[in-house]
């Protein structure tokens, strides 16, 4: 079992306050609280268009912090929507402003896509973390269809299934961690 808590940052795909997505987040954060320090970054709406022009040592403020938050985290967790059979644009935007680094080579990742359908932006998002070099374990990522159902008025997770679907993802992210330490 691992003694020390991971240090993970969660980006959050979604740009809305109450999003299923975002209930997620904090389900895991409390679930896990004694096992990892989870920082749930929510502000990917207030990055600039990823402009390659302006992707160097004078990046903006809002890049430099979204990439601390992944060079500094042991593991990253993405939860996000589909939109229209796809990744939200603001998602893709994060992850474009990290392309030109290696912050993700070799970073253990999980990815939850928690959608009315959300198969396709699932497929899309492991294609992308894969390219860029994630270390996505084969139970480190989750479909959860049909989202809405799933989470109560209060933004608990109700589903029973949906909530071991999430323990099996959240122990594979904190297994990665373990074997990556391991190799360094």
């Amino acid at each position: 079992m691992i003694q020390a808590r991971q240090k993970i940052v969660a980006i959050l795909g979604s740009t809305k306050k109450t999003s299923s997505n975002k209930h997620i987040l904090e389900h895991i954060s409390r679930t896990y609280r004694d096992l990892i320090e989870l920082d749930i970054y929510n502000r990917i709406d207030r990055l600039p268009h990823f402009n390659p022009d302006i992707d160097n040592d004078h990046a903006p403020w809002e890049v430099k912090n979204l990439r601390e938050k992944i060079r500094s985290a042991n593991g990253v967790i993405i939860c996000t929507p589909e939109y229209v059979f796809s990744l939200p644009g603001s998602l893709k935007n994060a992850i474009d402003w990290n392309v030109s680094t290696t912050l993700f080579s070799h970073k253990p990742v999980a990815i939850i896509v928690a959608s009315a359908s959300g198969k396709i932006a699932l497929e899309s998002l492991l294609t992308i973390m894969t390219t860029i070099e994630s270390e996505i374990a084969k139970d480190s990522s989750l479909l959860i269809q049909g989202v809405k159902g799933k989470i109560g008025k209060n933004g608990e997770i109700i589903d029973k299934k949906t909530i071991n679907q999430i323990d099996v993802v959240v122990q594979s992210l904190l297994q990665s961690i373990l074997f990556s330490r391991k190799d360094s």
